[in-house]
């Protein structure tokens, strides 16, 4: 949204021309008392609507969704019962019509006129926004100029995809009421969109021009579904020749080597960029997304190699990142592709004092559990408890020259030699490569590089960008339970002989 937009302007820019149709009957009456009457007179004449909020439908690129805004100029577009209760019911027969939910709030938060009565319908807000996500909708947040208070607290925080408006205010207590309350004003900057965004609080800064095709892009992945998938044709696995493990982990440490970014770009696509994937502070290390391989939809984590670097391995901010897009799989049914690419998670203070170690313990007891199929990919190096968070899968694809160890082989040699010397012949002995790794049953798919993926990118992509949508299509197609079955069978097996 463009700074100014009110609701029905908002919704006529986002919208297919002529598309909306309302859901509002009148609002719900309140019994004001008659200087609050007052107010709600003088609001509509100012706003040119009956409530603080608009509700209804229309067709986005020619798909049906239904939408909920609010109206700023109504009493700072704040939450009264009834606008809860419009709210509210529009959120239910959006559920109930199996729609797509767009909401864009623009609020003070709760309509102190009202009280506590007004501030606990936040409550009844939440509840229906939760079970619209629990019956596997799409649940998409724009937050605009300013969104502070209850709002934010509540349903403006639950979008399974959040954008903000360029130069939003976005905060829980809003300024003006902090300087009257601490007598100093409120830091600077700090509650704007953007640094939000660089937080990894939010997932893009978007103004209205770049809202209908980001909404397009994200309900294409969203709302893709295994039946209205084309057949894959079948991509027969290249022979790759076994080589030595030392020769591999050599290779993919190369600086050029294509990571997951150059993967998504190069094969795949309708990507859409969610939190930790911008360039400032937020999760380094990380990327997650909504993507399609083909037809096949996907949540994908991907460890970027690019942003790793001594000073920001993958800490923890990163896994509880990796946690929400499980989540988005889970609540949307959609695959979890997991990218490994890591020399580690980070070994600090900081990371032991954020619980580093109970966020890898979640990642796996959330991914080997997780109802929806998952695909790990092993794209080049996979060390430790950064690359253990997010292995386990339904199917493995490794790249020829990626490896999974323990600990790098040079600290796997310092521990059992007392020397670094020696980490070619322990990684040999470990079976890191990922032809010893499928030989384990660790790894289902190689793909080839020839002779390294820095070699050739495009190719190495497209090879593998080809594995993902066969693999992808066949989950899909899988029974649930068997499947889940089969992935529990499958990690209760490792190691056993036979």
């Amino acid at each position: 949204m463009g700074r100014g937009y009110g609701a029905h302007e908002l919704l006529e820019a986002t919208l297919d021309a002529g598309s909306f149709r309302s859901w509002d009957g009148p609002p719900l009456d309140v019994a004001p008392d008659p200087g609050y009457a007052a107010e709600l007179a003088r609001a509509r004449e100012r706003s040119g609507c009956d409530e603080a909020v608009v509700t209804g439908e229309g067709l986005l690129r020619g798909r049906r969704v239904a939408v909920v805004a609010c109206e700023f100029d109504f009493l700072a577009g704040s939450i009264g019962v009834a606008a809860a209760e419009r709210l509210t019911s529009a959120v239910e027969r959006a559920t109930a019509e199996r729609l797509p939910l767009l909401a864009a709030p623009a609020s003070g938060g709760t309509r102190m006129q009202e009280g506590t009565v007004a501030f606990l319908t936040m409550v009844k807000i939440s509840a229906a926004v939760a079970a619209h996500k629990a019956a596997g909708l799409p649940f998409l947040v724009y937050l605009r100029h300013p969104t502070t208070g209850g709002v934010l607290a509540s349903w403006g925080s639950q979008g399974h995809v959040t954008v903000a408006e360029p130069g939003a205010l976005i905060g829980f207590l809003g300024p003006r009421v902090y300087e009257q309350l601490y007598d100093r004003p409120f830091p600077e900057g700090v509650q704007s969109a953007e640094n939000l965004h660089r937080r990894g609080l939010v997932d893009a800064v978007l103004g209205v021009d770049d809202l209908p095709g980001t909404a397009d892009r994200t309900l294409n992945v969203l709302l893709a579904r295994a039946g209205a998938l084309p057949e894959e044709p079948a991509v027969p696995e290249e022979p790759t020749a076994e080589v030595p493990a030392w020769e591999s982990i050599t290779r993919s440490r190369r600086p050029d080597r294509p990571g997951v970014r150059e993967l998504l770009r190069r094969a795949a696509g309708d990507v859409v960029p969610l939190k930790g994937t911008g360039e400032g502070e937020a999760d380094p290390g990380l990327l997650l997304a909504l993507a399609r391989f083909g037809g096949a939809p996907c949540v994908l984590l991907g460890q970027d190699r690019s942003r790793q670097t001594s000073d920001h391995p993958l800490g923890p901010a990163a896994l509880r990142e990796a946690r929400r897009g499980m989540r988005i799989a889970e609540e949307l049914d959609l695959p979890l592709v997991t990218v490994i690419d890591t020399p580690g998670a980070a070994l600090s203070r900081e990371a032991e004092e954020q619980g580093l170690a109970g966020q890898i313990s979640r990642c796996l007891a959330e991914l080997v559990t997780l109802r929806a199929p998952t695909l790990a990919v092993l794209m080049g190096q996979g060390t430790g408890g950064g690359a253990l968070a997010l292995v386990p899968a339904d199917r493995v694809v490794g790249a020829q020259h990626a490896w999974l160890s323990p600990l790098p082989p040079e600290g796997a040699s310092a521990i059992v030699h007392r020397t670094t010397d020696r980490a070619p012949e322990l990684a040999e002995r470990q079976g890191v490569s990922t032809a010893r790794l499928r030989a384990n049953g660790i790894v289902d798919r190689i793909v080839a590089e020839r002779p390294d993926a820095a070699d050739e990118p495009a190719a190495f992509c497209a090879r593998m960008g080809a594995a993902l949508r066969h693999e992808l299509a066949a989950l899909l197609r899988a029974d649930p339970d068997r499947r889940l079955a089969c992935r529990h069978a499958r990690y209760r097996r490792l190691g056993l002989p036979g």
